[in-house]
């Protein structure tokens, strides 16, 4: 099968729609299928990729760098033309994503659409212009795409009845991103507490995310700051970056726990492994996710999950089975990190759940199974 992946966001971003192409390309290739890329330029960035191919981008810096797509090029034209495919899977409803619904009408072929993200809570993203009406625009826009698409796949079970609402008429299909099960081979736990001063006795917190107010960051942060002030033997790790990244290390400082909070930043892809490996327990509050791939990451490195209650996050973490889900309530959050950290023995019993439930239903292979059976199906209904 010839596959072309249409993105607005792909490497060197590491966050989660470029690593879902990523995790997908990967598979698709072990198993003899061809795959092309289309993606935004990054001037400074030189692809290994020869399948990769870019089309001319603004670079936009607007709180994190995200070059926006222009989805007219005579170039990409040519290449397209010559290009036989069989199937196009988009993974956003504009700039790059109208570009792929215009082949596949062109070559009369098949349009997968991947709704990854709840738009309405990407708005921050877009400055000057009111929060409520931007919201509304970005929706009305998702969903006349996916409606004109051929076949919609959500992350999670949990993403199908919120989009149906807006107004998504097409046939949905939950399937997440898987976890590539080679990349968490031989993690060193003790490289990453012996390189930060972390006793065996301690209790590691962890959260690995983009440090921005959609991923409700601040929530989480203030949350674990008063568990450190009354729990000596507790430290916090936040692994990542963002443009809330100054305002953390001064509220850090300000409470006296600059010591007990560490800032890892970026981790390679390659090491990101050693730091799961090096927690206790996985803390997260954002509300915006459809899926949220390091919760799958975390819990395949046998984390138990503390998470505020959200869309995409219920679907992951079996309250009282392998986490514990709570409000976006800081007492109630508190008290859930609380009882893991005192109950050694429930903490052991939901690692073991969550390494079993990713390896049954969120390995990449599974999921890329899944996907491929999606392809086939709307490649035979396009010929019916």
């Amino acid at each position: 099968m010839r596959i072309a992946f249409f993105t607005n966001n792909y490497l060197p971003n590491v966050y989660g729609v470029p690593m879902s192409v990523e995790t997908l390309r990967k598979e698709f290739e072990s198993r003899g299928h061809e795959v092309f890329i289309f993606a935004p330029n990054y001037y400074d960035y030189q692809d290994a990729n020869k399948n990769v191919f870019r089309y001319p981008s603004v670079d936009i810096n607007i709180k994190f760098r995200l070059p926006l797509g222009i989805p007219y090029s005579s170039k990409m034209d040519k290449i397209l033309e010559n290009l036989d495919l069989d199937i196009i899977h988009s993974q956003h409803p504009n700039l790059l994503g109208s570009a792929a619904m215009k082949w596949a009408k062109e070559k009369n072929i098949p349009l997968v659409f991947t709704w990854h993200t709840l738009y309405d809570q990407y708005t921050n993203f877009v400055p000057f212009l009111p929060a409520k009406l931007t919201a509304k625009w970005v929706i009305k826009n998702a969903v006349k795409y996916a409606n004109g698409a051929d076949v919609v796949v959500v992350p999670t079970e949990s993403v199908t009845p919120i989009i149906q609402k807006w107004g998504v008429e097409n046939k949905i299909i939950p399937i997440a991103t898987g976890v590539v099960e080679e990349e968490f081979l031989n993690a060193n736990k003790n490289e990453i507490r012996s390189k930060y001063g972390i006793k065996e006795n301690e209790t590691l917190l962890l959260l690995v995310s983009r440090l921005t107010a959609e991923k409700n960051i601040n929530f989480v942060f203030d949350a674990v700051a008063e568990i450190l002030k009354k729990d000596a033997n507790a430290k916090f790790m936040l692994v990542g970056d963002g443009y809330l990244l100054p305002e953390l290390k001064i509220k850090a400082k300000s409470e006296n726990l600059e010591e007990r909070i560490i800032f890892a930043g970026i981790i390679e892809r390659e090491n990101i492994k050693n730091h799961y490996a090096a927690g206790d327990i996985f803390v997260y509050a954002s509300k915006s996710e459809t899926q949220g791939m390091i919760i799958t990451e975390a819990m395949y490195m046998g984390l138990p999950i503390v998470a505020v209650k959200a869309t995409g996050i219920e679907s992951l973490v079996e309250n009282n089975v392998n986490g514990i889900l709570t409000s976006e309530d800081k007492n109630e959050f508190i008290l859930a990190v609380k009882n893991l950290i005192e109950k050694r023995d429930l903490r052991e019993r939901m690692s073991l759940e969550s390494a079993r439930i990713v390896r049954e239903k969120y390995t990449s292979k599974i999921c890329a199974e899944k996907m491929l059976t999606v392809y086939n199906e709307a490649i035979k209904n396009k010929k019916a």
